[in-house]
């Protein structure tokens, strides 16, 4: 780039006329950076839930992902902001968040540009957690089609290094919740030979995350799920490639 001129003055015209571009190339830079750091050096960095269209309650779960972000500061030594983000699928500022959970009971809709966010967001380095809390299964893999279309759902086996990346989990994913009594799978989409979004099924780890009180789940499950979530994030930043 630096010997075109005709590469740069279009790299400028893009940082002008595209929020999302400059966005991604920043986002890239960071995973650049971040790839190159072991995992007790975390900078304070902010985990994100994935607010989506399609009358899905993607709110759900409000006391997850802010249980996990503390639990993984205070078992890991990470510095993740105690603030948990919300953030629309088809906005620019996805890109701020290395880390983005999404999950819900229902319809999902992206419409062609939010699809396109996402991909961009995925393909340059961030990394995106679905976690099915019951009901949203046939919505998620018709609409992560528009974001990955070229990329199939393969079940993970327990020995991946996504479930041994802070805690070694030989079992895999907990059975937090029985839904459908089918064994809990993990299931991830690749880009570039990098796992970019992973998927729990029939195993309901974000409500396995949530206060006590809400579901009143043994503390053994809490325990694993926690874990689990923790080696979700310890994986997406250390930037594995597989």
């Amino acid at each position: 780039m630096d010997r075109d001129s005709k590469g740069t003055n279009y790299l400028c015209a893009m940082f002008h006329q595209s929020p999302f571009f400059l966005k991604a190339v920043l986002f890239g830079c960071f995973w650049l950076f971040v790839a190159g750091i072991s995992n007790a050096q975390f900078g304070e960095y902010e985990l994100a839930v994935l607010k989506y269209r399609g009358g899905g309650d993607w709110y759900a779960n409000p006391t997850a992902v802010p249980n996990l972000v503390t639990y993984c500061n205070e078992n890991l030594g990470m510095n993740l902001k105690e603030d948990v983000a919300t953030v629309e699928v088809g906005t620019p500022e996805i890109f701020d968040y290395p880390w983005i959970h999404m999950t819900g009971h229902g319809n999902v809709v992206f419409s062609g540009s939010e699809a396109e966010n996402l991909r961009r967001y995925l393909m340059a380095g961030g990394f995106l957690h679905i976690s099915d809390n019951y009901g949203m299964d046939p919505y998620i893999r018709r609409e992560m089609v528009k974001v990955l279309p070229e990329s199939e759902w393969l079940e993970l086996p327990w020995n991946h290094p996504v479930f041994h990346a802070a805690f070694d989990l030989d079992r895999g994913l907990p059975k937090v919740h029985e839904h459908d009594n089918l064994p809990p799978k993990g299931l991830g989409l690749f880009y570039e030979g990098r796992l970019v979004v992973f998927y729990d099924y029939e195993s309901d780890l974000g409500d396995g995350w949530e206060d006590f009180q809400v579901h009143r789940d043994p503390e053994e499950i809490r325990t694993w799920a926690l874990r689990m979530g923790a080696n979700l994030v310890a994986y997406a930043f250390q930037g594995a490639v597989d």
